[in-house]
């Protein structure tokens, strides 16, 4: 066994719960608007309707996911130091308005009456989540 093996550096439980469930929603969240937007062309081929169908059923996992995004982002920072770098705030502040754009991006997705609006809302979200994802990788330092 390795004897430089240091236990103490391992994670409370309450924080492996609050980062694994932040990560769990990211990935449904960001990995399941990548995954379904690459599918799209294939599942329109499935028939009229198909993609409205399966987009309902995304959004049934999806904004949940939302949701606990939210509620273990404010849960990660309240469990910060309060020594906490000017940048660090930034940052944080920056990914926050990306986390903004997301969700709105993909509210307005479900209400355009276009596929032009439906792609742009859907590309606006996307993009939201992707520089969220980056920034919260950032601020994990």
């Amino acid at each position: 066994m390795n004897s430089s093996l240091n236990i103490a550096h391992l994670a409370s439980s309450m924080t492996v719960l609050r980062l694994s469930l932040h990560v769990l929603a990211a990935t449904i969240w960001v990995g399941g608007q990548l995954v379904l937007g690459a599918l799209v062309p294939t599942v329109r081929q499935l028939g009229e309707g198909a993609a409205r169908t399966v987009a309902k059923a995304f959004g049934r996992l999806s904004w949940p996911a939302f949701w606990i995004l939210i509620a273990t982002g404010f849960w990660n920072y309240a469990a910060m130091t309060s020594s906490q770098t000017s940048s660090w705030r930034l940052a944080f502040s920056i990914k926050m308005l990306f986390v903004i754009i997301s969700g709105l991006g993909a509210f307005m997705h479900t209400r355009a009456t276009s596929a032009a609006r439906r792609g742009m809302y859907a590309g606006l979200s996307a993009l939201g989540s992707i520089v969220a994802l980056a920034l919260g990788v950032a601020l994990a330092g």
